[in-house]
């Protein structure tokens, strides 16, 4: 396995990192023990989850992810591995999440009680990189920073890290946390895929100039740069398909976003690409968002293990420059699918 480092920390990770979001609701506990194992078992050392998990978020439902994860853990080497998790961002932002009343923020209390409760549903005593899942846009990012710090000089963290967020709040965060001797964020987790090329107008130069990684998720575009969504009819038992039965009107535009016209027309260029590339699109979409100087791991999930085949192919593949030209060229004709 060809291992790469987290920003400027000591974390060597596969360049593939285990998704976790389904398990509890779309994948039951057995089989998201199939998905660890068959990743496992692949050479996968680096697993992400999050205490909101799994998705879509409910009340009664968050934690079950971190629970599951925590069972597999037990039978496993814990040091060999590569732990992340999350705390929810702040109830001010984009979703106000179902846990803690629903009145969550990026303070010392919050950080303090999500972690306390990931490590126990998890079985562990420190979590190798921990999240913020989105950006709070009313505690201060000084008082955010300090008290991610905290955990770091307590043990319970090794190293910290941040996810939906953009140029202004990365840098923002690194140069308090420079200034003020706290620790820093080595990572940045954002969607990237060959549907959404956002993060390479400015995010891609913070993280080459102050040497931040990138951990993409949903490198696949939710699945649709599998092609499944290209067969003339939404598929049954499918993320998109049902998001827009849902009553919650963010499901829906999250599903419209990733479901359009424009999309469709894009990944069914991507598929003749991968296709003359003798890959499956799949492959084509994860390796892709692996090719990337700034990118550490590519993380990827499963509804159940057989999906983890083509997505896990891409360890073994270079992409060539002329694939690569093809790919520029749909961005080029169709830009910005998802808006």
């Amino acid at each position: 396995m060809n291992y790469r480092y987290v920003g400027t920390s000591g974390l060597r990770v596969s360049p593939i990192c285990m998704g976790t979001m389904s398990f509890g609701t779309w994948s039951d506990e057995k089989e998201s023990f199939r998905i660890l194992d068959t990743a496992y078992e692949r050479g996968i050392n680096f697993y992400d989850t999050a205490e909101v998990y799994p998705v879509p978020p409910t009340a009664d439902m968050a934690g079950t992810t971190e629970t599951i994860f925590g069972k597999w853990l037990k039978k496993k080497n814990r040091d060999s591995l590569i732990i992340a998790t999350k705390v929810a961002g702040a109830a001010s932002g984009w979703f106000v999440p179902p846990i803690r009343s629903g009145l969550t923020a990026i303070d010392r209390h919050h950080i303090e009680r999500a972690v306390e409760g990931s490590l126990r549903r998890m079985g562990i005593d420190y979590i190798d990189l921990y999240q913020v899942h989105w950006p709070d846009t009313v505690v201060p990012i000084a008082e955010s920073m300090a008290a991610l710090d905290r955990l770091v000089e307590s043990g319970k963290v090794r190293y910290i890290g941040t996810s939906n967020e953009n140029a202004y709040g990365l840098t923002k965060a690194n140069t308090i946390a420079e200034y003020e001797g706290y620790a820093r964020f080595q990572s940045i987790q954002n969607n990237f895929s060959l549907l959404n090329r956002r993060f390479l107008d400015e995010l891609a130069l913070v993280c080459r100039r102050e040497k931040v990684s990138l951990l993409p998720y949903s490198p696949i575009g939710g699945g649709m740069l599998s092609g499944k969504y290209n067969q003339g009819e939404i598929p049954a038992r499918s993320r998109f398909g049902e998001y827009r039965a849902l009553p919650t009107a963010r499901q829906r535009a999250m599903a419209d976003r990733f479901l359009n016209e424009r999309t469709l027309s894009s990944t069914a260029r991507y598929i003749d690409i991968a296709k003359s590339a003798g890959m499956s699109p799949t492959t084509l979409a994860t390796a892709w968002s692996m090719n990337f100087d700034f990118v550490a791991s590519t993380i990827i999930g499963a509804r159940d293990a057989s999906q983890l085949d083509d997505s896990l192919a891409a360890l073994d593949v270079t992409l060539s420059d002329e694939v690569l030209k093809a790919c520029d060229e749909v961005h080029r004709d169709i830009l910005y699918p998802m808006g």
